[in-house]
């Protein structure tokens, strides 16, 4: 029954926006759950929810989700203050950094779990990533220069 309802707890947030303990009683008991405050809030301690900013405030969400969002925020940010410029030659991207910021860029990239990526090489201002497919170079390119 328990693990049910968890499975359940994470279709709802996942696909409604739920604040509260109160919203997610209520979303529960119209999943045919009778379930009390007490037992959403352990439950919501046993999956790690987390509260994370949106339009209307914070909502309850799934660490993953979170962590995700927080990687591309991080992402973004690290590129567009460190990444001066980006070219290609077959399956490798150079990323040339400001001094000093390549070990930091690579270190996001390599952490992202961008698709098509094998892994990165890094100096101090120069940053070599090794891309798994020659056809995937420009979606990859094109992916990293969104970002600055």
């Amino acid at each position: 029954m328990k693990l049910k309802r968890h499975f359940t707890i994470t279709e709802i947030i996942s696909n409604q926006r739920i604040a509260t303990q109160d919203e997610l009683c209520e979303a529960l008991q119209e999943n045919g759950f009778a379930v009390t405050q007490a037992t959403v809030s352990r439950d919501i301690k046993e999956l790690q929810l987390i509260k994370i900013p949106d339009d209307e405030g914070y909502r309850y969400a799934l660490p993953d989700a979170a962590n995700i969002t927080r990687s591309q925020e991080r992402l973004r940010r690290i590129f567009s203050d460190s990444v001066i410029t980006m070219d290609y030659s077959e399956n490798l991207i150079v990323i040339k950094t400001l001094p000093g910021g390549a070990q930091s860029v690579a270190s996001v990239i390599d952490s992202s779990d961008i698709p098509n990526i094998l892994g990165t090489v890094a100096g101090d201002d120069t940053i070599f990533v090794v891309v798994k497919a020659i056809g995937a170079v420009p979606e990859v390119l094109k992916g990293f220069q969104e970002l600055i």
